[in-house]
């Protein structure tokens, strides 16, 4: 019988992202990868550690229990076949439970998120997320020197996301960075009755709402969160954006301009999304972070 990933949460993941496979991703870059393939299949027997994804994709899987799968975690690398043997030794070591995986030895492998039907791509190779991201599939950057110690409520996942460039389109951003904030708060008041376009990660919000919807509530559950540097009156929009594509979130945070690592701190995501680098590398220190290379102000390494 044909196996069916329709209507399940897919997540594609590079195996850099889920283990930490940095020592060998430095001899990959320094030399060929010959000596890298070298290298793990010597360390075959040897499980590899946690990487930043580890704790988001235990939760997920935990999903599936009860006889019902409802979320498929899929290996998405381009490691070669005889490294893939590791990453899959190493997911068994660590009692996940994966089966399916795709390894394309140096090819760009977004290609095949079409097939998997993909909901989400986390990778450690900022090339590979640009693409995804330009193919339509929500995508992120891995920070492997992220925190790991978001892994409390063993029974909740936990989802953030900032909001212009990521959720929604990168429409208002580009007024703030071209025009300042008078300019930005007059607009999106203005706009406040008309819902942004959707941006890149408006998929996956609407994948974890379906999940949400579908969880027992004495099982998993899922909490997310809308992290943004917008304030009121700003807020308007965006709230009202949400509530035309009949997606909720949890909790939303509308900060203007205060630490979004401090806020992170309190509310322990397994995972926080971000389009600037700036907000990135603070959040890191505090939870597992991915950027998105999306939006006006990722465009400027383009040229």
């Amino acid at each position: 019988m044909t196996y069916s990933l329709s209507g399940k949460l897919v997540v594609a993941i590079s195996s850099r992202a889920l283990f930490d496979f940095e020592e060998e991703n430095r001899l990959f870059e320094s030399s060929d990868d010959s000596a890298y393939m070298k290298l793990q299949l010597e360390r075959l027997s040897q499980p590899a550690q946690a990487g930043v994804a580890f704790p988001l994709v235990k939760k997920l899987l935990a999903f599936n229990q009860g006889g019902k799968q409802q979320v498929e975690v899929v290996i998405l690398s381009r490691n070669d076949p005889v490294s893939g043997l590791r990453v899959f030794r190493s997911a068994e070591h660590h009692g996940l439970h994966l089966e399916r995986g795709v390894f394309t030895r140096g090819r760009p492998p977004y290609h095949y998120l079409r097939s998997l039907q993909a909901n989400l791509f986390l990778s450690a190779n900022e090339d590979d997320v640009r693409a995804t991201i330009e193919a339509g599939f929500p995508a992120a950057r891995v920070y492997p020197e992220s925190s790991k110690t978001a892994e409390s409520h063993p029974n909740e996942i936990r989802i953030a996301f900032d909001g212009d460039a990521v959720l929604f389109s990168d429409e208002a951003e580009q007024i703030f960075q071209n025009k300042g904030l008078e300019a930005f708060v007059d607009h999106e008041s203005k706009k406040a009755a008309i819902p942004l376009p959707p941006g890149p990660f408006k998929p996956l919000l609407e994948a974890l709402h379906r999940l949400q919807n579908r969880t027992d509530k004495q099982g998993m559950l899922i909490r997310t969160a809308l992290v943004t540097a917008r304030s009121a009156p700003a807020h308007e929009r965006a709230i009202r954006t949400l509530m035309n594509w009949g997606v909720e979130v949890d909790e939303a945070m509308f900060l203007g301009g205060l630490s979004k690592s401090d806020f992170l701190r309190e509310f322990e995501p397994d995972f926080f999304f971000d389009d600037q680098t700036g907000h990135c590398q603070s959040a890191a220190s505090v939870a597992p972070t991915g950027h998105v290379v999306s939006g006006v102000s990722n465009r400027h390494h383009d040229k």
